[in-house]
């Protein structure tokens, strides 16, 4: 098996996503010869590779500075992408009228070959909020949308998404017993209450949205914050039953059901 994936590796491809995944941690951008440094390659392939990255538009050289930075082309070609176009028209306005009720802010996300990825984000009403920007990367065993994600899958392709979840940025060494152990707990209540793991004072609200099959294809999460001012909001358990409500919604369109 190793001489076969050897046998159709195709280096030059690698090269440039190499470079687009090391960009994409850099958002103020690199030199050219920040990027042969950090990838142990030499000045004159990153140069040719960049030279291509930015004739396709993936990637930005800046005139001032000559810094490379990435485009927001992906982000436009992943938006074209059928089912993610889809699922963003139906559930981002019934994002945006539970925050509105909920007086807090909210994010979609989905599982993109062992990553869990932001897609879209609502902002909390009101002059101060706590949310997500889309595109970012999010654990799965310290997450409450990771452990979701998983929750609603057969044993064995958990054990495949392990084997695949590369951890985010923070995110600490997995462990698979433990990890478990919160899936159990999740297909017995239909979601994941718990303090955030990231964030001091926040308590994570996760919720899956089911496909026809009963597989969880994204999960809303509402990065709970308990205001002690004198406005008048919903509470953490007034909270959670809108954005089940939401998950339900947004289940039975897209379950058919």
């Amino acid at each position: 098996m190793v001489e076969q994936t050897e046998k159709y590796r195709a280096p030059a491809l690698e090269k440039g996503i190499d470079i687009i995944e090391l960009l994409s941690l850099h958002g103020d951008g690199l030199t050219q010869g920040d990027i042969a440094r950090a990838l142990d390659r030499s000045q004159s392939e990153i140069y040719r590779m960049l030279s291509t990255l930015v004739r396709r538009g993936y990637v930005i050289r800046s005139k001032d500075d000559d810094l490379y930075s990435l485009s927001l082309k992906m982000f436009a070609l992943s938006q074209r992408h059928p089912p993610v176009e889809r699922l963003l028209e139906v559930a981002t306005p019934k994002m945006r009228v539970t925050t509105r009720r909920a007086w807090q802010s909210c994010h979609l996300s989905m599982e993109s070959n062992g990553d869990i990825v932001v897609v879209a984000s609502v902002a909390a009403p009101g002059d101060w909020v706590f949310s997500l920007r889309v595109g970012t990367v999010m654990g799965l065993g310290n997450t409450g949308t990771g452990r979701v994600m998983a929750a609603f899958r057969t044993d064995q392709q958990i054990e495949a998404l392990l084997d695949i979840h590369r951890l985010a940025r923070g995110e600490p060494q997995l462990d698979r017993g433990e990890f478990m152990e919160h899936v159990a707990r999740i297909r017995e209540v239909g979601y994941e209450r718990m303090p955030s793991a990231t964030a001091v004072g926040v308590t994570n609200l996760a919720y899956p949205v089911f496909d026809h099959e009963g597989t969880a294809i994204c999960a809303i999460n509402c990065p709970y914050v308990e205001r002690i001012d004198q406005l008048d909001v919903p509470s953490i358990d007034e909270v959670h039953q809108l954005f089940l409500d939401l998950s339900k919604e947004l289940s039975a369109y897209f379950s058919g059901r």
